[in-house]
């Protein structure tokens, strides 16, 4: 009974950081982009003023709202809402990533002075480089860093085509 369960803690442990893994690639690109807009400085320097307390309970708003969402978009796309699950999971994950994303870049240190969180994101950490570590991650990582290098190959060649017919034939 306890290597069934944890199998199961393990197998759902790794789909959570693998929803995570896949969708940071966006975000992380997402909040940088949102960081470097001068509408977001006002609410960056709020964020700088706030004392830690009051920074943690902001921090914790976006994953209590959006953390359930995983939940939400798994029942959607089991009875039957494929469409309305996967968009409902990508929306949020993003939004969430990108959310907690800046929020731990703007106030990280001041986050890391309350004990509780500092555990926490630490025992985070151990998780994540444990999960890591596994050969089988390690081969998922290898196909996806793989498959990507396939897609971007076909967006060059889609790019590179797509110039090449707006330049206009000489001589005819």
């Amino acid at each position: 009974m306890n290597r069934i369960l944890k199998a199961v803690i393990f197998t759902l442990a790794a789909i959570y950081f693998l929803v995570d893994a896949i969708f940071m690639t966006v975000a992380r690109p997402l909040a940088n982009w949102t960081a470097e807009h001068w509408i977001f400085e006002s609410l960056r320097v709020w964020i700088i003023s706030l004392r830690p307390y009051p920074t943690l309970a902001l921090f914790v708003v976006p994953l209590i709202v959006l953390e359930p969402i995983k939940p939400v978009a798994a029942y959607l796309a089991g009875t039957g809402h494929i469409t309305t699950g996967v968009i409902v999971l990508v929306v949020g994950e993003i939004l969430k990533l990108v959310l907690v994303e800046r929020l731990l870049r703007v106030s990280r240190d001041k986050l890391m002075s309350i004990p509780a969180f500092a555990w926490t994101y630490g025992k985070y950490w151990q998780a994540k480089d444990w999960l890591q570590s596994v050969e089988a991650w390690q081969t998922t990582r290898h196909w996806v860093r793989l498959a990507q290098c396939v897609v971007r190959g076909y967006v060059r060649k889609a790019r590179a085509s797509h110039k090449l017919e707006r330049v206009p034939l000489r001589g005819c």
